[in-house]
C-alpha cells in the first residue's frame, strides 16, 4: 500500500505504469500537475535517445493526474479519449519533465495541454489531451 505521505508512491499506486517507468510527481495541484521521468537506458530506442512512446506516457499521465484535479462534481475518474503529440527535440540525458494544464473543464469532458521539457528547459514535445468525466453507474 502507498504511502499517503508519499506523493510518488501514490501516483504509483493509481497508475502502476509510472511505477514501471520511474515516473515521479513533482507538484500537482488543480492548475498544473508536473510530472517528471529520469534518462534510462531501458526507455530509449535507437541511438540512445528516450523513446517517444516514454515521453507520451509521461504526458498522458501528467494530462489524466490533472483532469482527475479537476472533475466535476460526483465523477468518479477519467480516461483518455483523444490525444495528440508534436515531438519537438530529443532527449539524450537528464530529467524529462511535463507540465499539464487545463485547457477545459467540462461535466462531460476535460482538456488538458502538456509541455514536455528536458532539462535545460528546451521544449522536446506538446501534448494536448481530451479526457472524459467517468460517472457512477
Amino acid at each position: 500500500m502507498a504511502d499517503a505521505l508519499d506523493p510518488t508512491a501514490v501516483l504509483h499506486t493509481r497508475m502502476p505504469l509510472c511505477a514501471t517507468l520511474g515516473i515521479r510527481e513533482v507538484s500537482a495541484a488543480a492548475d498544473a500537475v508536473v510530472l517528471a521521468v529520469d534518462f534510462d537506458p531501458g526507455l530509449c530506442t535507437s541511438n540512445d535517445l528516450i523513446h517517444g512512446g516514454t515521453i507520451m506516457a509521461l504526458a498522458d499521465s501528467a494530462g489524466a493526474y490533472c483532469a482527475m484535479l479537476n472533475l466535476p462534481e460526483g465523477a468518479v475518474g477519467t480516461s483518455t479519449i483523444e490525444s495528440k503529440s508534436n515531438f519537438i527535440g530529443a532527449v539524450r540525458d537528464g530529467t524529462v519533465t511535463a507540465t499539464s494544464s487545463p485547457l477545459h473543464r467540462g461535466g462531460t469532458t476535460i482538456v488538458v495541454e502538456t509541455e514536455v521539457r528536458d532539462s535545460a528547459g528546451k521544449l522536446v514535445a506538446k501534448t494536448t489531451q481530451t479526457q472524459t468525466v467517468l460517472r457512477p453507474r
